[in-house]
């Protein structure tokens, strides 16, 4: 048997190396980002409760926002156990009205699909549901939760989208974010990260709107949100990133 060398395995590996970093949703403000402008993209992010597509991508919706393209927030839940001591009502009243303030920030459209958070269900009816919302928005991308995580809502609303984008004939890009990883997301090994810098104060503004889940208090400490935009900045390249992962069969949509 022919044994290779590290040299040579190295000047094998050179190509594929290549081709991960540069494959799938790239780092807006690239130039071929400019040169598409004129290209008027959907972006839709699926968040369990209102914070989470917030939190976990606020920053690539306020760029997609600010480069003219239409931004759709859709939330499974209206956090109805997210507030302690107040009913489900009370609490999902409140906070609608901070998703709806932080939306307002970041230049997107609330959509509330209206299931209850911490009993959220997985049958045909909340399929067709998910897939009714979607198929009449139509978007070309669509980021959700990473199907791996301790919530059950993540893990659920994660399901619902990927049976529609199936429906779809896989027809719009589907990518996956994370929440907390370490704590809630698992096992998540990003292909794609998006350079928020620009942004970064107005994502923060909106985050910080869900003053009832106590986030700007907790933002840089235990709820690690800002721990991984400096985390995922240093290993994408830039002061401030969020990070991503394709759906390997989904197509890739350049902006």
């Amino acid at each position: 048997m022919n044994m290779i060398s590290r040299r040579e395995l190295l000047a094998m590996s050179a190509p594929i190396t290549a081709g991960l970093v540069t494959a799938g949703l790239p780092a807006i403000g690239s130039k071929k980002e400019k040169e598409n402008t004129n290209e008027r993209l959907k972006l839709m992010v699926v968040g369990g409760h209102p914070d989470d597509p917030e939190t976990a991508c606020g920053g690539i919706m306020a760029r997609y926002a600010k480069n003219g393209h239409e931004v759709i927030s859709v939330y499974l839940t209206r956090g109805e156990r997210g507030i302690k001591g107040k009913t489900f009502p009370e609490a999902a009243v409140i906070r609608e009205e901070e998703a709806r303030k932080a939306c307002k920030i970041m230049g997107a459209r609330p959509i509330f699909v209206g299931q209850i958070n911490g009993y959220v269900e997985l049958n045909r009816k909340r399929y067709d549901e998910m897939w009714q919302i979607i198929e009449e928005e139509d978007p070309d991308i669509v980021i959700t939760h990473w199907p791996i995580d301790t919530h059950p809502d993540h893990r659920i609303c994660s399901l619902l989208v990927y049976d529609s984008w199936l429906r779809s004939d896989k027809k719009f890009a589907l990518y996956y974010l994370e929440v907390m990883t370490g704590a809630q997301s698992q096992n998540f090994n990003p292909t794609d990260f998006v350079d928020i810098t620009e942004v970064i104060d107005l994502k923060h503004k909106a985050c910080f709107q869900h003053v009832s889940q106590h986030i700007e208090e907790n933002y840089f400490g235990s709820i690690l949100h800002g721990k991984m935009e400096v985390f995922r900045g240093m290993e994408g390249g830039f002061k401030y990133a969020e990070a991503f992962v394709r759906q390997m069969q989904s197509k890739s949509v350049m902006l």
